[in-house]
C-alpha cells in the first residue's frame, strides 16, 4: 500500500504523513495506481461540480472546476505543460531544448499553453451534454493519470541522470492494466461514448510519446506533465463531439 500512498503524495496535493510516503522504491512503483488517483481525483471534482451547480450557472462552474482540477495536483503538470511549450517550440536542438525545458521560469511559449489549454477545458466542459457531465469530470482525471502510466511504459528517460521521473519503473503489463481500466470506467460510465473518449485518449497519449520521442528521444516529468494535461481534455472534447 505504500506504492499507493506515494503515487498520492506525488499526485496530488492531499497532506498524508511522511512515513505514509514509503521509499524512493515505493515511488518508482507507484505508476500502478495512477488511475486509481484519476478516479479520486475525478469523483472529487465531480462532487464539488455538482454541489457549485445548485447554487451558479454552468460556465461558472465549469471555471471552477477546472481549477480545481488544476488545484488537485498543486499546478504540477501545467508546469510540465509550459516548460514542454517552451522548450519544443524553441526551434533548438535536443540538448538546448532539455536546458529550457529545466528552466523554472515560463517563457511566451509556455504562457500561452497554459492560457490555451485553460480556455479550452473550460469551453469544452461548459458544452458537456448535463447528463454526460459528472462521468466526463470523473473520466478527464482518469484519462490524464492513465497517460502518465502509458507514457513511462512507452518511452525512454530522456535525460543521462537527474530527475524525479527517472526513478519510475513501468512495463507493457502496467500499461496494459491502466489502458483496461481507462476503458472500463468509459464504458461503465458512458457506454459506447466512454470506451470512445477512452480510445481517443489512448491515442492522443500515443501521439504525444511519438511527438516527445521525435523532439528528445524520450519523456521527462515536464513532457508527462504535459501529456496529462493534454489528454484530459479529450473526454470532454468526445462528450461534446458525441452529444
Amino acid at each position: 500500500m505504500k506504492s499507493l500512498f506515494a503515487a498520492l503524495g506525488f499526485l496530488t496535493v492531499m497532506p498524508l504523513p511522511t512515513r505514509w510516503h514509503g521509499s524512493e522504491s515505493d515511488l518508482g512503483s507507484s505508476p500502478a495506481w495512477f488511475p486509481l488517483v484519476g478516479i479520486m481525483i475525478g469523483g472529487t471534482v465531480a462532487l464539488f461540480d455538482f454541489g457549485l451547480g445548485l447554487f451558479l450557472p454552468t460556465t461558472v462552474v465549469s471555471a471552477f472546476s477546472v481549477l480545481a482540477m488544476l488545484a488537485a495536483s498543486g499546478g504540477l503538470h501545467m508546469d510540465g505543460l509550459a516548460d514542454t511549450a517552451d522548450g519544443f517550440f524553441s526551434s533548438r536542438g535536443r540538448e538546448r531544448m532539455l536546458e529550457i525545458m529545466r528552466d523554472s521560469r515560463s517563457g511566451p511559449m509556455g504562457v500561452m499553453a497554459i492560457c490555451s489549454l485553460l480556455l479550452l477545458k473550460t469551453v469544452t466542459l461548459a458544452a458537456v451534454p448535463a447528463p454526460q457531465r459528472i462521468s466526463t469530470l470523473v473520466l478527464m482525471p482518469l484519462a490524464g493519470r492513465t497517460a502518465l502510466t502509458v507514457s513511462l511504459s512507452a518511452l525512454p528517460y530522456a535525460r543521462p541522470t537527474g530527475g524525479l521521473a527517472g526513478v519510475f519503473r513501468t512495463d507493457g503489463i502496467q500499461a496494459l492494466l491502466a489502458a483496461a481500466v481507462l476503458m472500463a470506467a468509459g464504458w461503465l460510465l458512458q457506454s459506447y461514448a466512454g470506451l470512445v473518449a477512452a480510445m481517443a485518449s489512448l491515442a492522443v497519449t500515443q501521439m504525444m510519446a511519438g511527438y516527445s520521442k521525435q523532439k528528445i528521444g524520450g519523456f521527462t516529468g515536464d513532457t508527462l506533465g504535459a501529456t496529462c494535461e493534454v489528454t484530459e481534455l479529450i473526454p470532454a472534447l468526445v462528450a461534446v463531439a458525441m452529444g
